[in-house]
């Protein structure tokens, strides 16, 4: 190692032989002291078909921080699967979760004095809150995830979770018989894994990968896979290699780096919660991260790869390709990513996508015919978002870029998909869903259920959704979320009354509120903030966490008991 190692802390000195009591205990010898501990943060559970699996892949990054020279020591961290949370109370805690992990990590490293960690996440927020504890610390750390699901096959067609959830739409319209919907259930989710399209976990995986804190491949590489074991040796042995330089996180997380990443999520159109999750890592790494940047980097950089929910592609079909390192390489050519910066295998990125040519052009689109001109993703502004708003630009119908209704608006999650299920929303309006954002909701939930349903039932095409919570990764259509600041705040969207009219122009990054504003005026004055008691981990996340424009992030406790 570069100088002392952490671990010195508990192996080091007379003081310490107690500390080396407990450490022989664990089977550890007095010459494994020269050895840097590397902590390998296991989030396998039985919950999540994504982590099911993970306990080979720890066994493999086990043997590899061996042969490395290092000491694995395992703990685990908890997660939530979004799939099986969703449009019930559970999806108040998915986002609530993401900072409980990074507590966690952080408490497992500095309560043991750790050299460095292998990370192993893999749905939903754990990868995100893994990434932000490690970034706080400023810790050596190296990324392997447990890699997609293989996509299900229904009749002949590739089908995944978000094809269960729009099926669910298409029988609420009588367009699906419950036998071909068991049917389809009973198939979509074939293997462990994430989610098989470019969900949030498959979003944020590629995220680590374009920002160098995975091994080329980790991204796409399918969970079933018998490479990914051998991803996760050399992963092990990598940690080793990165405490041994003393090289933190905060080295591969430069403006340059986010820079590259807003860059690949434009080019893959990635879930919208990549822009919570962004802004959330950049802040624990102390680097600013504007949302006016994703817009502008997105405005130079063409899509490339139309995966589901957007496309009928899936990441097996990013992993023939040639996966993140071919969009990368693809990506060069027109000078559009920095190949300059660092990575944990080693090299520079530039020179870990010089090996990875793109092998299908169908998946991964030529610059010169891409699916778009300009990136996945878009923030919108307005009077109704004022602090701004997300949409996944790159799943919207042509026909609904451009779109001007009447409000239906609804105080709740399920009060709107009361109304999706009875067919009481009309062709043409904008449906707003409110108090349901980082404390309203609270915890932000998803609002995978109502955009699903909507799809399903044929409505994408002439229906927009705003809300102030989110949405999943497999959402798809005119569904603009992270609207801010949220109702619960009195932001505009609390004042839309039934029948106002909403324009919402993406191309042009506009979502606005077609109402006087002595009017508004006049509602803000009469709006009263709704009052409820919350106690627990969700009443200690609403009192701390702040809007979505931040990352949904939480205020320093201290800095919270001044401004009380």
């Amino acid at each position: 190692m570069t100088s002392a190692k952490v671990s010195d802390r508990v192996w080091q000195g007379a003081a310490r032989a107690p500390h080396r009591s407990l450490l022989r205990a664990l089977g550890l010898s007095p010459a494994d002291a020269n050895r840097p501990l590397i902590g390998v943060a296991n989030s396998y559970n039985e919950l999540i078909p994504g982590h099911m699996h993970l306990r080979s892949i720890v066994e493999q990054v086990k043997f590899g921080v061996w042969q490395g020279g290092g000491v694995p020591l395992e703990f685990n961290t908890i997660g939530v699967c979004d799939g099986i949370a969703m449009n019930h109370e559970g999806m108040s805690f998915s986002l609530v979760s993401r900072e409980n992990i990074a507590d966690s990590l952080e408490i497992m490293v500095r309560g043991h004095a750790l050299d460095g960690l292998v990370l192993i996440p893999n749905c939903d927020k754990i990868v995100p809150g893994m990434v932000m504890a490690a970034a706080r610390m400023d810790i050596p750390v190296v990324v392997v995830s447990g890699g997609p699901m293989l996509a299900g096959d229904y009749r002949g067609r590739k089908v995944s979770l978000v094809n269960m959830f729009e099926a669910v739409g298409a029988y609420f319209q009588g367009n699906l018989s419950a036998e071909e919907l068991e049917e389809m259930e009973g198939c979509a989710c074939p293997t462990c894994g994430s989610c098989a399209g470019l969900f949030t976990a498959n979003s944020m995986s590629c995220l680590t990968e374009v920002l160098g804190l995975s091994l080329p491949g980790d991204a796409a590489i399918p969970a079933p896979f018998s490479a990914r074991l051998a991803l996760a040796r050399e992963t092990g042995a990598a940690a080793v290699r990165v405490a041994q330089e003393g090289w933190g996180i905060r080295r591969f997380l430069s403006p340059e780096a986010l820079r590259n990443a807003l860059a690949l999520d434009a080019a893959l159109g990635c879930s919208t919660n990549t822009v919570l999750h962004l802004k959330a890592i950049a802040h624990e790494a102390q680097v600013e991260l504007p949302l006016t940047l994703f817009n502008e980097i997105s405005a130079r950089t063409p899509h490339l790869v139309k995966l589901a929910p957007a496309g009928t592609a899936h990441m097996e079909d990013l992993f023939r390709a040639g996966g993140v390192m071919a969009v990368l390489n693809r990506l060069s050519e027109a000078g559009l990513v920095d190949g300059s910066v660092p990575t944990v295998s080693g090299v520079t990125l530039g020179e870990a996508w010089a090996n990875a040519p793109v092998r299908e052009d169908q998946v991964i689109r030529p610059l010169a015919a891409p699916h778009g001109s300009t990136g996945g993703l878009a923030i919108l502004f307005g009077n109704l978002a004022p602090r701004g708003a997300v949409v996944k630009e790159s799943a919207v119908l042509p026909e609904m870029l451009r779109h001007r209704g009447p409000a239906r608006v609804f105080d709740s999650e399920r009060a709107a998909m009361q109304a999706i299920e009875k067919g009481d929303i009309r062709a043409g309006c904008v449906l707003v869903i409110r108090y349901v954002g980082p404390k309203g909701g609270p915890g932000m939930p998803e609002m995978l259920s109502p955009t699903a349903a909507l799809a399903g039932a044929g409505m994408d095409h002439s229906v927009a959704l705003v809300t102030d919570g989110r949405f999943s990764g497999a959402s798809r259509g005119a569904s603009i979320g992270h609207v801010a600041p949220e109702a619960v705040d009195g932001g505009p969207i609390a004042l839309v009354a039934d029948g106002d009219i909403i324009s919402i122009d993406i191309p042009a990054r506009r979502v606005e509120l077609e109402v006087p504003e002595d009017e508004l005026a006049r509602r803000r004055d009469a709006w009263q903030a709704p009052r409820r008691e919350l106690t627990g981990v969700l009443g200690r996340y609403v009192a701390l966490v702040q809007g979505a424009e931040t990352g949904a992030v939480l205020r320093d406790p201290s800095a919270a008991a001044v401004g009380a």
